[in-house]
């Protein structure tokens, strides 16, 4: 079939931007460049795995589930159903913490990635800080799975811990972050996420802040004398999340960021450090 072909028949099933993200995936092309193939002739192979994401597609299967890797902060990484699908806030998020650590730390630190997932958090932290010593972790061994693969294709040496939280850690850390799941129980969110991503990764109870409890319930014991916290939350958690930081931890600096939308999304604890910048 040639490639005009494999888009018309792409289109009566699903919409047609995903239609030319896939084939061009398939053909590692730009999705731009395939106006100028539309007479190219495909292989039989080819045209089969086409066929079989646009019918997954079809079925409300999310596209990057489809293809398999996601791009984030410019590295491609692996993902599946096994772990949350990374989304723009969270690079931001990895953007202030990597401007936080820049401006606070030397690069000889701790990183203890908490929910980690596919790594893409825990991962690029290492990348953009080589010497520092990185663990990820996550409750679910399938995500860690992910998370292992994503590091052997980086080709980044970090530690990978299996534990709620801080059951089985066992060190301080320069700097903890994460992005846990904060989406309410009852909380209406859209049917292909509810559908498809992993909902151990999404809910965290009734008011969203389970995770958030647990992690600053003992986190006193995993810090370092000078630290960084940083979290990743939902749209509406601002003034909860801030309420059990103030309860739990003392003479910090906290500093909450909007995102590119303007929404409320990220919050930033400094703790020990006399010339804050």
């Amino acid at each position: 079939m040639r490639v005009e072909d494999l888009l018309v028949f792409g289109k009566r099933y699903c919409h047609s931007d995903h239609v030319k993200i896939l084939l061009a995936y398939i053909l590692n092309f730009n999705p731009l460049e395939l106006l100028n193939h539309l007479d190219d002739f495909i292989e039989e192979e080819k045209c089969k795995v086409f066929k079989e994401m646009i019918f997954s597609l079809k079925k409300g299967k999310p596209i990057q589930y489809v293809i398999g890797n996601i791009n984030f902060y410019g590295n491609q990484f692996l993902i599946n159903e096994n772990v949350l699908i990374p989304r723009f806030e969270t690079e931001e998020l990895v953007e202030n913490t990597c401007i936080y650590i820049k401006q606070n730390f030397s690069e000889q630190i701790k990183i203890l990635d908490i929910g980690c997932g596919s790594g893409v958090i825990g991962l690029t932290l290492k990348q953009k800080f080589p010497n520092a010593e990185v663990d990820l972790l996550d409750i679910s061994e399938s995500a860690l799975e992910v998370a292992r693969e994503n590091a052997n294709r980086l080709n980044l040496k970090v530690n990978f811990i299996q534990s709620d939280v801080f059951d089985e850690v066992n060190r301080k850390y320069d700097v903890i972050i994460s992005n846990p799941p904060y989406i309410k129980t009852e909380e209406k969110i859209e049917d292909i996420v509810k559908r498809n991503e992993p909902h151990l990764a999404l809910y965290a109870g009734l008011d969203g802040l389970d995770i958030y409890k647990k992690i600053l319930r003992n986190i006193h014991n995993y810090l370092n004398q000078k630290y960084l916290i940083a979290f990743e939350i939902g749209c509406t958690q601002k003034n909860d999340v801030l309420d059990l930081i103030n309860t739990s931890l003392q003479d910090v600096q906290i500093e909450a960021k909007k995102d590119l939308s303007e929404k409320d999304r990220m919050i930033f604890i400094l703790g020990g450090i006399k010339n804050y910048k």
